[in-house]
């Protein structure tokens, strides 16, 4: 076990993804640019009243500003992840590492049901669930999980030259705080820091992207059981 975790989360395997100072300047221009707008079509559409014609649009809309800066700001790399027999594209391991997440925010949730304001809050974002139809519920969850892994652990990540595990978790953060939730934010704080080890021992996206749909896809069956 310590050392499959240390393969998906530490080992950094090698690679050469090198920029120019020109593509790498343009590379952090856009990736400011998206953010802010990002977090200000994130803050609107999670502000959309349950049941609300707009609140697919506005979220797919939301995934195509990230998936668009993602791919304006430069070349993405899928990654790969040390293996006994060698490298290869990480598949099975970060979607264990998605579900282990998810039985850690299930553990969590118990503990939040226990505080109104916290509980509250989880409730606000359940609305959407409750109110919605469950296909296009997972489609958006889906595409969403992709699109931010494109942009904060591709083009973010890139982008940031010293720190970026910790940067993109923070700018990811406050993207998220534009819906005005806490535990929204909160869930952003720590599934942030693995993903983000993630694309720093793997050097692309691929592992980010699957834990993330893997966690999100699970926590929207699960978290309407949770909370019931």
């Amino acid at each position: 076990m310590r050392t499959w975790l240390q393969r998906a989360l530490w080992d950094v395997v090698p690679r050469d993804h090198r920029e120019t100072p020109q593509a790498l300047r343009r590379r952090q221009v856009v990736t400011i640019a998206f953010v802010v707008l990002g977090g200000l079509v994130l803050g609107f559409s999670l502000r959309i009243e349950p049941g609300s014609a707009w609140f697919y649009p506005a979220t797919l809309v939301l995934a195509g500003v990230w998936t668009v800066g993602a791919f304006a700001s430069g070349p993405l790399h899928l990654g790969r992840i040390a293996h006994s027999t060698g490298l290869r594209r990480p598949v099975a391991t970060p979607i264990v590492l998605g579900l282990g997440l998810v039985g850690v925010f299930l553990l969590g949730g118990l503990v939040v049901r226990q505080v109104p304001f916290l509980d509250e809050q989880v409730r606000s974002v359940l609305d959407h669930a409750d109110e919605g139809a469950w296909p296009l519920l997972v489609l958006v969850t889906v595409v969403n999980g992709i699109a931010e892994e494109l942009f904060f652990r591709g083009a973010a990540y890139a982008a940031v030259t010293r720190y970026p595990v910790q940067v993109t978790t923070v700018a990811y953060t406050l993207a998220t705080l534009a819906t005005g939730n806490v535990m929204l934010a909160f869930a952003a704080v720590l599934l942030g820091v693995v993903v983000g080890l993630q694309r720093r021992a793997s050097g692309g996206i691929l592992g980010p992207v699957l834990t993330h749909v893997t966690w999100s896809v699970s926590m929207l069956f699960l978290l309407p059981w949770l909370f019931g």
